[in-house]
């Protein structure tokens, strides 16, 4: 049975008898005058009403704002409505995000994780053959942007500079480094005088993996149409590149 909502009254006055405020929380005289303790009351009067039921707020709130990018965009919400969505007071995300940059870079982060995995998975250090695992691992990319449009936006859209988180820079940086390595793997077959720069290599093939999963390969309303699916156009694109670098399958 839930406990009976804490009257206002004594809310406001801090004289419920089933909490002592100043004791339990440190809200004592001084820390009232500067407001610190407006969000403490405030989170315990909804537990008390059965509204706060989260065992895990940092999860919801990254859940929440997951839920709002599908719907709006990485740029559509604020930070007041993905406390709203998840049945949080306003106040309530300052516990775990500073601000709604740093709850979109969570999301960002736990995607370039997520995506890091997927395409290690599929390239598989390059068996059973460099040119087949760097069709399969294009594949993996475009099928992650389809199935996974939320966390595609956060990572890619939401233009959160990676200069201000560390770890975002780092998830990133793990992903990219599947791409090189399959491309250093490639470039490694062409005689030593004519190898092109990996580096070069790796970022071409990033950059047309990720227009074609942006222009056709999306899983939301933003996706175009094509005469050909996108896997059949980025094989074509990337094999095309590399026989222009003379590197052949």
């Amino acid at each position: 049975m839930a406990a009976a909502p804490i009257p206002a009254a004594q809310v406001r006055a801090g004289t419920d008898n089933r909490f002592n405020f100043e004791t339990r929380s440190g809200c004592g005289s001084s820390t009232r005058r500067n407001g610190s303790c407006k969000s403490y009351l405030h989170e315990l009067v909804e537990r008390r009403q059965g509204r706060y039921h989260h065992g895990n707020l940092k999860e919801a709130l990254l859940r929440a704002a997951l839920e709002l990018i599908a719907q709006k965009g990485p740029a559509g919400f604020t930070f007041a409505e993905a406390a709203r969505w998840a049945g949080v007071s306003p106040a309530a995300p300052y516990r775990h995000f500073r601000d709604r940059d740093e709850l979109l870079a969570s999301v960002a982060l736990r995607g370039f994780e997520r995506f890091a995995v997927v395409l290690e998975k599929a390239w598989d250090d390059g068996r059973p053959q460099p040119f087949a695992a760097l069709n399969r691992l294009g594949k993996a990319y475009l099928e992650f942007a389809r199935a996974e449009p939320a966390y595609y936006s956060a990572m890619f859209e939401a233009g959160i500079p990676l200069a201000t988180s560390p770890e975002l820079r780092e998830g990133g940086e793990r992903a990219f480094a599947v791409l090189r390595g399959a491309s250093e793997m490639l470039c490694a077959q062409a005689p030593p005088n004519s190898r092109p720069p990996v580096l070069m290599v790796a970022l071409h093939i990033w950059a047309m993996s990720h227009g074609i999963a942006s222009l056709f390969g999306r899983g939301d309303a933003a996706r175009r149409t094509l005469p050909m699916s996108p896997e059949e156009l980025l094989e074509a694109e990337v094999l095309v590149y590399l026989r222009g670098l003379g590197l052949k399958s």
